[in-house]
């Protein structure tokens, strides 16, 4: 059977970043699409049509079309299920079927493989899923049983702006698209910002969305218009759990970080959309963990990452997390902080400060700017593996500590606590590299001393402090630490 199809592959350390996606055209002929996606409010859209920085580059004026599309599953979702979305298109007089599935990931590419056919009418076509177009696992699915699902309908704008830097030239389209998911009786509004790349490199699509965000508040967001129906028929569809770096012991440390910088960021995009969606206290709680973590292993990197080529990243985190990381702290306890916090952080999504935060880290992360003032040591210790690098660190950082110190004055455990993170968060996502024995158990129970220590002092918090400092302290991890 003949079908059209368009092959996509997204770039590992940008795909950590869902809300930009990159794709490969394979007929008529190679190109390649990367695509940023940012929510945006109604004024923002409006703004957005007449901002000095698209206008001086708009080089088509703003085109209009209305886009409607009608998503198809099975009653249990099995195409959900399988990773495939189907849907019928109206573009004008166009109508068109679509069918994506999820490829394989091959050399830090994931695949993805898209299906396009022209239909004379508005009626899913059967018999066009058939053949090498239908996925394997799906084979036994009786297909009189896929029905339609939700529908997007949507205006969108759209218009090329020519944004080179010398003599490199680029090619933008920003597409402003307004209108709304509906699913039965449940309704969720599009508005957003879409910038694709036509041509040029796209760390020139990153830097106009940073340049826009600097003025206006814009959110990076990965949930697509077909995963939004999904959520409103079930909140529990959109997937809040990145796949996690697979970090080895011959892992160098240049490698590992960024894998964990674009794991960390990614993730805190997926728990901060959601939050917005279903102001969820636990969301809340593990966003500001995953910039905590960024923090951590960002001040733990030494000669790698000079404290001038990260400052920038630092003081970013630094600020969110003064304002943020009391806020959950007191909610633990406070039932109004915890109802209050969701209005809170649709605040915080008005101002310019995440965007900026989100798409500047980006930018540092795409350029790996921590090596670019570094010397000869530092990019040797850049290019260390895991299996030499991070137990000396542990070590150094568990001597440090003190713990037999803190025995006797646990009144003064927070202020270990830096280290105390830096230890944790290369224990939570590296422990696995490592060939020393009762990693697992140590995280726990150095977890449960972190907690301590942001803990308001008392006399029961005091006498726990000392427990849990001496569990530590007379662990076989922690005595393996402090003999390296």
């Amino acid at each position: 059977m003949s079908c059209t199809l368009t092959a996509s592959a997204a770039v590992q350390s940008w795909a950590a970043l869902p809300f930009i996606r990159i794709s490969v055209w394979i007929p008529p002929a190679m190109q390649k699409e990367t695509e940023i996606k940012l929510r945006v409010s109604r004024e923002t859209l409006a703004a957005l049509r007449e901002h000095p920085l698209l206008k001086k580059r708009n080089k088509s004026g703003w085109e209009r079309l209305e886009l409607s599309n009608q998503y198809f599953d099975t009653p249990e979702g099995e195409l959900a299920q399988a990773k495939v979305a189907l849907r019928i298109r109206r573009d004008g007089d166009q109508i068109i079927q679509t069918m994506k599935t999820r490829g394989q990931s091959v050399a830090g590419l994931s695949e993805r493989n898209e299906y396009n056919w022209d239909l004379s009418k508005a009626k899913l076509d059967l018999k066009k899923l058939e053949g090498d177009c239908w996925p394997e696992q799906l084979a036994d699915l009786d297909k009189k049983t896929i029905k339609p699902l939700f529908t997007t309908d949507f205006v969108r704008e759209k218009a090329e702006i020519a944004w080179g830097r010398g003599k490199a030239k680029v090619v933008i389209e920003a597409a402003l698209d307004l209108g709304q998911v509906v699913a039965g009786k449940q309704k969720e509004e599009i508005c957003e910002l879409e910038l694709e790349l036509r041509e040029g490199e796209p760390a020139a699509l990153l830097e106009l969305a940073a340049e826009l965000a600097a003025t206006l508040p814009l959110m990076p967001c990965d949930i697509s218009k077909a995963e939004r129906g999904y959520r409103l028929l079930d909140a529990s569809s959109y997937s809040l759990s990145l796949q996690a770096p697979a970090l080895t012991a011959e892992t160098p440390l240049d490698d590992a970080y960024s894998a964990l910088a674009w794991h960390l960021l990614g993730s805190s995009q997926r728990l901060a959309e959601q939050y917005r969606f279903n102001g969820h206290w636990r969301l809340l709680q593990d966003w500001v963990e995953m910039l905590a973590e960024l923090r951590a292993l960002t001040s733990s990197l030494g000669q790698a990452a000079p404290r001038t080529s990260t400052a920038q990243l630092r003081t970013a985190l630094d600020a969110l997390l003064e304002d943020w990381r009391p806020l959950v702290q007191a909610g633990q306890e406070d039932a109004d902080v915890r109802g209050a916090a969701h209005e809170q952080f649709l605040e915080e999504l008005q101002d310019t400060r995440w965007g900026e935060f989100s798409l500047n880290t980006s930018r540092w992360l795409l350029s790996r700017s921590w090596t670019a003032e570094r010397n000869t040591r530092g990019n040797r210790q850049g290019a260390a593996l895991l299996s030499s690098w991070l137990p000396r660190l542990l070590g150094e950082e568990a001597t440090s500590l003190q713990l037999s110190r803190y025995q006797q004055q646990p009144e003064d455990l927070a202020e270990q606590l830096p280290r105390i993170e830096r230890i944790q968060s290369w224990l939570h996502w590296a422990r696995g590299a490592l060939d020393l024995p009762e990693l697992d158990r140590l995280y726990g129970e150095l977890r449960k001393l972190e907690e301590l220590a942001h803990l308001d002092i008392s006399d029961e918090v005091l006498d726990a402090r000392v427990q849990q400092a001496i569990t530590v302290f007379q662990s076989r991890a922690w005595k393996t630490l402090l003999r390296l």
